[in-house]
Order: C-alpha cells, then sequence, then structure tokens
C-alpha cells in the first residue's frame, strides 16, 4: 500500500465547494437566516437545521437524500464553511510527524493554531472502519472551536475515502468536547483494552498502519497535534500549492494536488 505525504492533496472542502465563490455564497445565506431564527450559526446543531444547508446539500445529494445524509453532508458545510472563514487553512502531516505523535506526547499545551482548519493525515496511514465494518482510509480530520457560556467547545469531524467526485467521501461527525479537557486527552489510555491506534488489518504490520477504534483517538491525535504545534513552531513550513505545474508524483503515479496554500507538519527533533 502506497503512503502519500509530499504535497497537500485534493481537500474535503475543495470537493465541497469547487469554486470558492459557492462557499461565500452560501455562508451569506445561512447568516441571513441565522440572523432571522436566532440561531447560532457556530453550534453545528443548529446549522444543520437551517433551510439554505439542507437546500444546498440536497442540491448535492439529490432531492431524496436521506436524512442521514443531510446530518453528514451538513456537518460537513459547518466545517468547511468555517474552515474558509478562518482562511481555509489545511495543514499536512507528514508521516515521519504523524509517527512521532502516535507513539508519545509532544511538549506544549494542545492550543489550536487556529479556530477552525483541517489536517489531512498521510494517505492510507490510518484507517477507520464504516458501518459495515470495511476499513476506510482516513483522509484528515476537521476541527472547530467555539464558545458557549463561557466554555470553549472543540467540534470534530473525521473525512475518509475521498475520491475527485463533489460527494465521493465519507464524513463522520464526532461528539463536541471542552477544550479545556484536552490536555488530559495527550495520555489518554482510550481503549483500555489495546494499545491505541493499533489495527488487525491484513497487512497492517508491512505498512505499519494505524487505526482510529474510538473518538477518543482522534481527539488524542489532534491534541498532540495542536500540543506540537505549538511546542515546535520551526516545524512548520508553509508552501504554496503548485498551481498549472502539477507535482511529478500526481496524474497516474499520485494524488491529485491540492489548489490550496498548506502548512507541512515536520518532524523536528
Amino acid at each position: 500500500m502506497s503512503l502519500h505525504d509530499a504535497y497537500a492533496r485534493l481537500t474535503p472542502f475543495e470537493l465541497l465547494f469547487a469554486d470558492p465563490a459557492e462557499a461565500e455564497a452560501l455562508w451569506a445565506r445561512v447568516s441571513e437566516e441565522s440572523a432571522g431564527r436566532g440561531a447560532d450559526v457556530h453550534d453545528p446543531h443548529a446549522f444543520v437545521t437551517m433551510g439554505t444547508v439542507t437546500d444546498f446539500i440536497r442540491r448535492v445529494e439529490g432531492e431524496d437524500a436521506p436524512d442521514e445524509a443531510i446530518l453528514q453532508y451538513g456537518s460537513l458545510a459547518f466545517h468547511a464553511l468555517h474552515q474558509a472563514k478562518a482562511g481555509v487553512p489545511v495543514f499536512l502531516l507528514s508521516a515521519h510527524a504523524a509517527r512521532y505523535l502516535v507513539e508519545g506526547a509532544p511538549a506544549g499545551q494542545p492550543t489550536p493554531p487556529r479556530p477552525a482548519g483541517y489536517l489531512q493525515l498521510p494517505r492510507h496511514l490510518f484507517w477507520l472502519a464504516d458501518g459495515a465494518g470495511v476499513p476506510q482510509s482516513v483522509d484528515g480530520v476537521f476541527w472547530k472551536v467555539s464558545s458557549r457560556q463561557g466554555t470553549e467547545l472543540l467540534h470534530t469531524l473525521v473525512a475518509t475515502a475521498l475520491r475527485t467526485d463533489r460527494t465521493g467521501m465519507g464524513v463522520v461527525p464526532l461528539p463536541q468536547a471542552p477544550l479545556t479537557d484536552a490536555p488530559g486527552w495527550l495520555d489518554a489510555d482510550v481503549r483500555g483494552d489495546g494499545a491505541d491506534f493499533t489495527t488487525d488489518m491484513p497487512g497492517a504490520e508491512i505498512d505499519g498502519l494505524y487505526a482510529f477504534q474510538t473518538a477518543g483517538e482522534v481527539l488524542k491525535l489532534l491534541a498532540r497535534f495542536f500540543a506540537y504545534a505549538a511546542a515546535l513552531p520551526d516545524a512548520l513550513e508553509t508552501r504554496r500549492p503548485p498551481g498549472a505545474a502539477a507535482p511529478p508524483e500526481a496524474g497516474a503515479e499520485g494524488p491529485e494536488p491540492s489548489t490550496l496554500p498548506y502548512v507541512r507538519v515536520n518532524l523536528q527533533d
């Protein structure tokens, strides 16, 4: 299985909004409806109930889209729009840095580098079982920080199995969690009855693959990324998208590159 971390791949934001103007237009409609209803656009539960969001998802998924799809892709729209409002930050975690974070907690406080963003993981390194128990490759994790009654909450969503069609991805919204709990996630023993991030997928030992079996493992890795980025800012390398000149690994030999600027998260001793 070919792992990949040479450049940022096409992101869920770009699949959902092929034209960034779509995101701006949807945000304007959502903001208008939010003001009229007194609904909080920073609350994912209120967000997905808005008619403008439902209408958008039905245009993407089809008029007969089931309620589950409205909920899942509405959650994706929530994260993608807030990512856009934050400047569309994308962080690409290198394979070496990912393995370092799996092995142990770094120094530093788990403070998100941006109020919303997307952490893209090395391609095919992390896996998640779908509802039928079929492993799906995890592309990355969205996060969004909101404040409610003086408490900072972390909202997260896992994106899996990206393809190049607009709905070619799986999305798994996770329960919100108080950001003040993040320091405790760094060294948490989440599974209890087995080592976190391990997998018994056939052949996993050959490539050193990992799996998320619980929401806590996603939060644990995300908190470790936050702490690593805070403690070692020199490990964050800002890169521009390749533009018209695609990377030599792209095409038949590699995934489609993102058109967005991104920050590569390198391993730094």
